[in-house]
């Protein structure tokens, strides 16, 4: 069975298991005190050249959603996402399960438009009522979004220019930042996120950790005593070197980058053979996330031999399916797939 699935399904970067067995006996402080913590923040500071950023560890996506929104958010205020943004759709409700709702207004392939926030942003204050209703308090994007899409440099530099008018944070969800980063055409690099964004994540779990993600405070504007509360919604890992060694390896020799490019060649690879035999490409993802519409009975066909992602129903007769691809993603799985479609 090939497997298409999502883009966490292998284990970690051979680079980053053997960075774990080489310091797996020594004995280092807990709770990210140690020095590979301390060493992959300062990487990660001088990649974002940022060297005023806070950096901190955390495992998984949802989580650090969930922790990060309930750290910059007051009791009275929500997050304004895209209709499909991750937290609004695939986390079960976790920022409405700390106190705090998903304000959503309409997505442009997966993308929030400034215009939209615009009037958004100027349409709840405008209301006479608002002191009666849930304010807007950070506004969260995702790069990649979830269709695999990519904000411009100027579409950052005007949502950035409308948060900071309004005085709210831009939180940009970066589990999937690394095939973002090297995609064809970008004009966006870590630097720019950095100074565009008020705080932002580093996805490894989808990049080539074990699991963990790196949260990103650019100008040193952390929340006060952020670790504490990281704790108190039990997201403090005892043994934060886990995280640590992981990152300190992926911004070790441009590694992160490095190995985000297989994913988006052997997308490319894909994504070719299916204009060439005729499919239905749904969304122009330029990253690692292929969404194609098949007729039922060959999406049942397909799915003898590989395994992909349900994305949405299409009509009576046609679902639209996700085709992933990772750091790990083989050249000889990817010919084995086209061979099939």
């Amino acid at each position: 069975m090939l497997s298409f699935v999502n883009d966490y399904s292998e284990g970690a970067h051979p680079a980053v298991l053997q960075r774990l067995i080489d310091t797996n006996m020594e004995h280092l402080p807990g709770y990210g005190k140690d020095r590979y913590c301390s060493s992959a923040a300062q990487k990660i500071s001088q990649a974002c050249n940022c060297p005023q950023a806070q950096v901190f560890f955390m495992a998984g996506g949802t989580q650090t959603n969930q922790v990060v929104t309930s750290c910059l958010l007051k009791p009275y205020q929500g997050v304004v996402a895209a209709d499909t943004g991750h937290v609004n759709v695939h986390e079960a409700g976790a920022i409405e399960a700390i106190g705090h709702k998903v304000l959503t207004i309409p997505g442009e392939q997966g993308k929030i438009r400034a215009e939209d926030l615009k009037a958004f942003l100027e349409g709840f204050y405008a209301d006479e009522n608002h002191e009666q209703m849930v304010f807007p308090g950070m506004v969260y994007i995702s790069h990649p979004t979830e269709y695999g899409t990519l904000y411009a440099r100027q579409e950052l530099e005007d949502l950035s220019q409308i948060c900071r008018e309004h005085k709210i944070p831009l939180y940009l969800d970066g589990a999937r930042l690394g095939y973002g980063l090297v995609a064809p055409g970008t004009d966006v690099d870590l630097t720019d996120i950095a100074r565009l964004c008020d705080v932002f994540y580093i996805g490894g779990t989808k990049v080539g950790a074990l699991c963990g993600e790196a949260v990103v405070f650019p100008r040193g504007n952390a929340p006060e005593h952020f670790s504490t509360m990281i704790k108190r919604r039990g997201a403090l890992l005892a043994k934060g070197r886990l995280l640590g060694v992981q990152f300190d390896a992926l911004f070790t020799d441009d590694l992160y980058l490095r190995i985000s490019r297989n994913a988006i060649q052997t997308a490319a690879m894909i994504k070719k053979a299916l204009h060439e035999k005729g499919y239905q490409i749904v969304m122009d993802s330029p990253t690692n996330q292929t969404f194609v519409r098949l007729d039922n009975e060959r999406m049942e066909e397909l799915s003898k031999q590989v395994a992909f992602d349900f994305w949405e129903r299409s009509d009576a007769t046609h679902t639209v399916i996700r085709l992933a691809t990772s750091w790990a993603t083989t050249v000889e799985d990817t010919q084995a797939l086209i061979s099939l479609l």
